[in-house]
């Protein structure tokens, strides 16, 4: 790929759904990904459960940062995905747009709350090969922020 593919994942709070689809795809897609989260009402954290089910994965959330839609308004990107809480991400310029059907895993127990990350990683790994982004075999990676 001559170019890096840039995916905005949104969630409402930007502490679960949308910081694990950022973290995958930064797993998954490695150099040929630039990959945000955001969210329409942001919790100001992540959630410590979502930290934890992705250390399990070797990926440190520790380093992300819970942060608003409003960051990303008219910011060109590819591919804007909303995950399952009706967000519209109006004024977001993306090339194609995804609604994902995922549940708030906030307050769902460990084990529900790892089925909830493995259908995210799911996910993301077919809009990749959709997008035909490369994919990396590696499943651990430590985290690098990108803000844009």
């Amino acid at each position: 790929m001559s170019r890096k593919v840039r995916i905005l994942f949104v969630c409402v709070e930007n502490s679960n759904r949308s910081q694990m689809a950022q973290a995958f795809a930064q797993m998954y897609g490695r150099e040929h990904v630039e990959a945000f989260s955001a969210g329409s009402r942001p919790s100001g954290q992540i959630n410590p459960k979502a930290i934890a089910a992705m250390a399990e994965l070797g990926y440190d959330l520790t380093q992300h940062q819970s942060k608003s839609i409003e960051l990303y308004n008219d910011q060109p990107v590819d591919v804007a995905v909303t995950m399952g809480c009706g967000d519209a991400c109006p004024r977001v310029r993306a090339r194609l747009r995804y609604e994902w059907q995922v549940p708030d895993p906030r307050d769902l127990p460990p084990e529900e709350f790892r089925q909830v990350r493995d259908l995210i990683a799911q996910k993301v790994r077919a809009l990749l090969q959709d997008l035909g982004v490369p994919l990396s075999d590696q499943s651990s990676v430590s985290s690098s922020s990108t803000q844009l």
